[in-house]
């Protein structure tokens, strides 16, 4: 290995930093494009955004013990998610309280609630809020929720039912995201038909479970949602590898909401990841989530000892592979000079390691 003096390296020190820019390098934490923090280049950007975590939902299904699906709900609120998902259970009131115990202000949303019956145990329960589902189609909706005795429901008479569970909802007091499912397949006239029948809710989320909405259809969408007055949330899948470019895309183009799990857990292909939206977020473009990014490793790596599904090696900020680049010789002198080239952002910053 090549070894220089202290000149040497303070020269070439200050022949990389002649290429950095305060924000988009923080020194001792990462050192990314300046592009990414230019609004001439990505657009504008919010100060602020909400990331709702679904994970709960998706473990729903999973034989967890009592004692262990609880520890994790606390581990992943204290991680400072701002809101969490958190399906209806037997012990749905407990989990609440565990929530409020843990942190008062983390909001905890009741899943898919689509009857008058149900908006009641969810108040009863605690829930702050609750997601009522709008499935996406109108006679072709029966595939989700079959007609009792046969038939099929127009569009008008789908959104109806789920319009008058919204307005009992508001009525009992919980905050009211209505669900767009399936959104991929909406056209504008039916968007517009829809929201206006949803006017009573406090957001709209939409919801892209085929994962077949690339950024920039989904950020033309989430702009025609928010051209109705009302906060936008999505829920993007990762089918292509681009759920989190969804989410940041979406932002850019005015949801405040962005739903996520960790790992990227839910059905099919998966949700956009905790850990890489936070990091994209906070370090590329320097949006808050008020996300405690330390905690994302520790909480990635329980997540995965508790479900058995371990993520890919190379997993992205969380990995144990994730800053490992060898052991060259090339290795060790950027190492010497400074750590953040190749490694563009500290692994210290989420938990994580250089393995």
């Amino acid at each position: 290995m090549t070894a220089f003096d202290d000149a040497e390296v303070e020269a070439f020190r200050a022949d990389i930093g002649r290429s950095r820019v305060p924000g988009a390098y923080s020194p001792g934490r990462w050192s990314v494009a300046a592009g990414n923090r230019d609004p001439a280049v990505v657009g504008a950007l919010p100060a602020r955004v909400r990331l709702r975590d679904t994970t709960m939902r998706a473990l729903g299904a999973l034989p967890l013990e009592r004692a262990a699906r609880s520890g994790f709900l606390r581990r992943l609120v204290a991680s400072g998610v701002p809101e969490v998902v958190v399906p209806r259970a037997d012990d749905s009131a407990e989990a609440v309280a565990a929530v409020k115990a843990e942190r008062p202000d983390c909001a905890v949303l009741c899943p898919f609630v689509s009857t008058a019956d149900e908006v009641e145990a969810a108040r009863r329960a605690g829930y702050d809020g609750v997601q009522v589902p709008v499935p996406g189609f109108g006679p072709a909706s029966a595939i989700y929720d079959p007609v009792e005795g046969g038939g099929v429901r127009t569009r008008a008479e789908v959104v109806a039912r789920a319009a008058a569970v919204v307005a009992r909802a508001r009525a009992r007091g919980l905050r009211v995201v209505a669900a767009l499912m399936m959104v991929s397949y909406l056209t504008r006239d039916v968007l517009a038909d829809t929201l206006a029948a949803l006017a009573g809710a406090d957001e709209v989320t939409l919801f892209d479970g085929p994962g077949a909405l690339g950024p920039e259809a989904f950020a033309d969408l989430v702009r025609a949602t928010a051209a109705a007055g009302v906060p936008v949330g999505v829920h993007p899948h990762d089918t292509f590898g681009l759920a989190v470019a969804c989410a940041t895309a979406s932002a850019r183009a005015g949801a405040q909401v962005v739903e996520v799990s960790v790992n990227g857990y839910c059905g099919g292909p998966g949700n956009a990841d905790l850990a890489a939206t936070a990091a994209a977020f906070e370090v590329l473009y320097g949006v808050d989530t008020g996300v405690r990014l330390a905690h994302l490793t520790g909480l990635a790596r329980a997540a995965a000892g508790l479900t058995g599904r371990p993520a890919a090696r190379h997993q992205p900020v969380v990995g144990p592979d994730a800053f490992h680049w060898g052991d060259g010789d090339w290795v060790r002198r950027e190492s010497e000079v400074d750590p953040l080239l190749h490694n563009c952002v500290e692994p210290g910053l989420f938990g994580n390691d250089r393995a």
